[in-house]
């Protein structure tokens, strides 16, 4: 099966995007390689945006299986995302 997937969907201009950033880096520190984190900015990739129903940034959404597991809007904490993801992970 394939690993979770983190979608982050921002904007240069955003803010609390750019809060947003160190922790998912913070995230990525903690899983490491059993999740996959995405960058898209809506500025230059609204069709992905509309797609997924993005109406605020950031948005984060989570995928397993190409399935949407959750949508999250504005800055989430890295305890928070690590307790959605977590049992997403194959072990």
């Amino acid at each position: 099966m394939a690993k979770p997937v983190l979608i982050d969907f921002s904007a240069e201009w955003c803010g609390p995007c750019k809060r947003q950033k160190p922790i998912l880096d913070e995230l990525k520190e903690r899983m490491g390689d059993t999740i996959e984190i995405r960058m898209i900015d809506v500025d230059q990739n609204m069709e992905e945006a509309v797609k997924y129903g993005v109406r605020v940034v950031p948005t984060l959404v989570v995928e397993k299986d190409g399935q949407i597991v959750r949508t999250l809007e504005g800055v989430t904490h890295a305890d928070e995302l690590e307790a959605i993801l977590s049992p997403l992970v194959d072990t």
